[in-house]
């Protein structure tokens, strides 16, 4: 057998699909992992195991208010100092502002926002679209009217209401036409006009958003009621002359009801763009999108057909579209269950009502329920059956919005995705990092994404018990999670923490014990940075230390990480070896802060026992090059396990490896 030395300087590629186990051809092979849970991939190439979970609180888990029937995380960025994460679940909306829950919600008993006569229910939850404006948050959901949460004068002070509309548009679901008696007189030909009839009484208050027909031309929009025989109207097609219209030749046609009613149904998505509300979908007119006046964000009334006039478009094409979000990106983007579409502008060209249109480009379907999110490329969304990550973007070469795929080689880690946030980077070692939680497993699928150097780069993140939802304030990423706490179903609001190695984890100062909400669970305990024997939580929740902490305790659940390596790939005179049996040697590991981790189920030493009291002591962090020699064991795959089984800090930059194989053909 002779003897190889490998490298792998990176691990840009993440964990990638199994059923390209064999594309050694690949680029992207030689920086691939097989396996990479709990870890987070930096900018660098290096990985490093993913932060813990602080505990926060713990959601309502009984009857119809239990988080089991419904939750939904939402930001809200009040200023540049105040930003918050609202969590709604049964008819309750929770604050959270800098990791901690928001007391005595406007002065009262409650820590949450009582949402009741909001219709916000828990089974409605997972189709709630949103947009902000200022210090008023717009929620939209099918079954009930837009409502608008808006914050007050300090953190624990907010508002919930339905939105009363200036107008709303109008749709001829059962259109019908008659012709009244007498003649009709418009006081103009075009514009504004007073339209009379001489008899009878044609016109009600009902009237307002129905039509005049008149031949041989003309066409106008009633406005406002008058009188019974008088109303004002705008012409959408002018009139022959201004002379009175002969009985029989003009028509009252109606029909038109306002598009978003209880009988009808309400918005299904919603944003702001260059200063108009936009509202996408409807229950009854799901593939409709309408823009409210300019300024004017409660007014949807086409009166005038002027620029900053409301504007209306339908998305007709040969498939069916429900509108499942709308954003604004480079342009107005829709996305709907058949494909993706934009309203084209050219230049710095407003929307007007003469040039609002929407155009289709691609044709994947977006999943409903999935908030798409925006990266500065193009904007994220999860395929419509939730097999794939896709990015819409523009390209200056076709002049158009192409869709690509950015799960391509890690399609395996989409589970049925139900949530999906964005923590966007803040420093020179982070990536921005895309949390999509699957309902299959409730397990993390966590894309790592440098765009700029087409650094797409996926992990998974577990934890004892399931994710449920996940959303980002600003830099802190929360989530709603699903635990088995003393035989109980629980559901705790936590937020991933960088000081942290443990899940759900309370911390504290100088004490001999310490309260936790984990009854029943084995849990880590770390004193002092140094990490200790585990124990059961008993049942009054309070855990003993073995010795007191003299400046910090840690008390959460261990998570497991892992990282493989895909089978060796020896680029020999002979060929390749990736069938021939191999053996790992020796491995030299480039770590950086590190301060424990296995290979291939062997401890790597990280400090001396020279010290008689080392055990009490924090594990010092290391930085350089640590060597694993006399790997026993031959196989087919030589790869190389990376474990950690104690919660402490691992940065793993690159491995150098010693190989034993055939070299023959």
């Amino acid at each position: 057998m002779t003897r190889f030395v490998s490298i792998q300087t990176n691990f840009s590629t993440g964990e990638m699909d199994p059923l390209l186990r064999a594309r050694v051809d690949l680029p992207a092979y030689q920086n691939a992992l097989e396996e990479a849970t709990n870890v987070v991939v930096q900018p660098q190439g290096g990985v490093r195991r993913r932060p813990g979970l602080r505990y926060v609180t713990a959601l309502p888990n009984t009857s119809t208010d239990s988080a089991g029937n419904g939750v939904r995380l939402v930001p809200f960025e009040f200023s540049t100092s105040d930003s918050y994460m609202l969590c709604f679940t049964h008819n309750r909306m929770y604050v959270f502002k800098n990791g901690s829950l928001i007391l005595n919600i406007n002065g009262g008993s409650f820590d949450y926002l009582d949402t009741s006569s909001l219709g916000l229910t828990g089974a409605r939850l997972a189709n709630l679209g949103w947009t902000q404006s200022a210090d008023t948050l717009i929620v939209v959901q099918q079954d009930i009217p837009p409502v608008k949460i808006v914050r007050g004068a300090t953190d624990a002070d907010w508002t919930g209401s339905v939105i009363t509309f200036d107008s709303t548009p109008k749709y001829a679901f059962s259109v019908s036409a008659s012709n009244p008696s007498g003649t009709l007189t418009p006081s103009a030909v075009s514009g504004k006009v007073t339209l009379t009839a001489s008899t009878g009484t044609p016109f009600s208050a009902a009237s307002v958003g129905q039509y005049i027909n008149a031949s041989p031309q003309g066409r106008a929009k009633i406005v406002q009621f008058t009188s019974s025989t008088v109303v004002q109207a705008i012409t959408e097609f002018p009139f022959f002359n201004a002379s009175a219209i002969a009985n029989g030749d003009w028509e009252l046609e109606t029909g038109y009801e306002a598009v978003w009613s209880n009988t009808k149904g309400y918005p299904r998505s919603v944003t702001f763009h260059e200063g108009r509300l936009y509202f996408g979908g409807s229950k009854t007119r799901p593939s409709t999108v309408w823009g409210s006046k300019v300024g004017l964000f409660f007014d949807f009334d086409p009166t005038e057909g002027l620029d900053d006039d409301a504007v209306e478009a339908t998305l007709d094409t040969n498939t069916f579209n429900a509108i499942t979000d709308i954003t604004a990106g480079r342009d107005l983007q829709v996305f709907t269950t058949g494909g993706e579409f934009y309203c084209p502008q050219e230049g710095l060209q407003p929307i007007t009502p003469d040039n609002f249109f929407i155009k289709s480009t691609t044709r994947n379907g977006s999943q409903e329920g999935i908030r798409v999110q925006q990266l500065e490329s193009g904007t994220l969304f999860v395929q419509r059956q939730g097999k794939s990550l896709n990015e819409f973007a523009f390209t200056d070469v076709q002049l158009t919005y192409v869709t690509s795929k950015i799960s391509l080689l890690s399609g395996h880690l989409l589970r049925n995705p139900r949530r999906m946030a964005l923590r966007r980077s803040v420093a020179t070692d982070e990536n921005d990092l895309l949390l999509v939680a699957n309902s299959t497993d409730g397990s993390i699928a966590a894309f790592s994404l440098l765009r700029a150097q087409n650094v797409i780069a996926p992990s998974e993140f577990t934890t004892d018990g399931e994710f449920i939802d996940v959303g980002v304030d600003l830099t802190t990423i929360y989530t709603v999670v699903k635990r088995t706490v003393n035989s109980t179903t629980v559901y705790y609001v936590e937020r991933f923490d960088d000081t942290l190695t443990t899940d759900s984890a309370v911390t504290g100062g100088a004490g001999s014990s310490a309260s936790t909400h984990l009854v029943g669970k084995t849990v880590d305990i770390i004193l002092d940075g140094a990490v200790q024997a585990t124990q059961t939580v008993p049942g009054g929740g309070t855990v003993t230390f073995a010795r007191a902490a003299a400046s910090s305790y840690q008390i959460g659940l261990d998570y497991a990480v892992k990282i493989v390596t895909m089978p060796a790939d020896l680029k020999i005179s002979a060929g390749t070896r990736l069938g021939f049996k191999k053996r790992i040697v020796e491995v030299n590991v480039f770590v950086k802060d590190t301060q424990h981790l296995k290979i291939n189920g062997t401890d790597v030493p990280f400090r001396a026992f020279d010290d008689p009291n080392v055990l009490d002591e924090e594990v010092p962090e290391f930085t350089g090059t640590k060597t694993l020699p006399g790997i026993l064991g031959y196989s087919e795959e030589g790869k190389i396990t990376i474990e950690q089984d104690i919660p402490l800090k691992m940065i793993l930059l690159g491995l150098e490896y010693k190989i034993s194989t055939y070299p023959g053909s």
